[in-house]
């Protein structure tokens, strides 16, 4: 049985639309509490809370529809979805929780199958798969609640971008148009295999990094696509955000696929979202289409200080992990995409 025959949309392409959480969390009352560090005033990859002056719990969840029919690359890129916003926040994964809804005639070995790959992604993250929760549904999903710890004093958050820094991404773009691009049989195992592999591959590495160069933004660029991430950074922080449309990472195969006009369900709901906030300044469609694409476990979108860029990529480039600088950070406000 394949797996993407059972949902109609995939990964977190399958996201509700930011634009409308937006409006549903502008009517929440904020929790009065001066240990909760992050809450929904402003939201950000997960909530935090301070425990004390030398720790604080990191807590997320993220659950979504297949979208691809392996179900152990299934099970593995839920698993990163999920742990990645602990890095994302600067943290150390810890404990997960299965969340799950899977159909009663869904063999029993492609649930186990989902749950096996899962567990060893969450143990390659330093932590433990300890239980989870599964209901019947028609279409299937899976996902984990993470809890891991930080630093209060090292945490991570969108808010911090300040006019002059560069800005990095951890990961090529573009696998939601790939898996819309495999469905309609323009792109073929290759690339399928490409995107799968990055969707696999967890944050911790580029965190790893990140602490030592000191990021004054971090989040990581999934549903919402790069630029809804980056409209959310730069609101947050009050600044301006400058992205170069041709120094954008790219997976092979998704220019091709939105060149040829195909776009994904996702796409249409981040230009709702990010779209008014957004400056396109001569880019073209395809990489207009590549920045509002809807990533599943991207990577992690980040600035530091002009002054400490190069430093940045060294220590990358040193410990053998991507990383690719695409904009800067200006005063004002909004995003822009522009071409040289």
């Amino acid at each position: 049985m394949e797996l993407t025959s059972l949902v109609t949309a995939g990964g977190c392409a399958a996201k509700y639309s930011a634009a409308r959480l937006e409006e549903l969390l502008r009517g929440f009352v904020p929790a009065e509490a001066e240990n909760l560090l992050v809450g929904l005033d402003p939201a950000d990859d997960a909530a935090v809370y301070r425990l004390d002056d030398e720790r604080a719990i990191v807590f997320t969840l993220d659950f979504f529809p297949p979208l691809v029919d392996d179900p152990r690359a299934f099970g593995r890129i839920a698993a990163t979805n999920a742990l990645n916003d602990v890095f994302a926040m600067g943290g150390k994964p810890l404990l997960a929780l299965s969340i799950a809804e899977f159909p009663e005639d869904l063999p029993l070995e492609t649930v186990g199958a989902i749950l096996e790959a899962a567990g060893e992604q969450v143990r390659a993250a330093g932590a433990l798969l300890a239980g989870g929760h599964t209901l019947r549904a028609d279409e299937p999903k899976y996902g984990l609640a993470v809890v891991g710890t930080v630093r209060p004093d090292t945490l991570w958050t969108k808010s911090g971008a300040q006019a002059g820094d560069a800005l990095f991404l951890t990961k090529p773009l573009g696998t939601g148009l790939v898996m819309h691009g495999v469905a309609r049989g323009l792109v073929g195992e290759e690339e399928l295999a490409e995107a799968v592999s990055w969707m696999r591959t967890l944050n911790e590495g580029a965190a790893d990094v990140l602490r030592l160069v000191a990021p004054n933004a971090v989040t990581d660029v999934t549903g919402f696509g790069l630029l809804g991430h980056a409209h959310e950074v730069a609101e947050r922080s009050g600044v301006r955000i400058v992205l170069e449309a041709d120094a954008l990472p790219v997976l092979r195969g998704a220019v091709e696929v939105a060149a040829a006009g195909e776009r994904t369900g996702g796409d249409r709901r981040n230009r709702e979202f990010a779209g008014p906030h957004v400056e396109l300044d001569g880019a073209p469609d395809e990489l207009v289409a590549l920045a509002f694409d809807p990533q599943t476990a991207g990577g992690l979108l980040f600035s530091v200080p002009a002054d400490r860029a190069v430093t940045a990529e060294a220590e990358f480039a040193a410990a053998g992990v991507f990383v690719r600088r695409i904009g800067s950070v200006d005063d004002g406000a909004g995003v822009v995409l522009e071409t040289a």
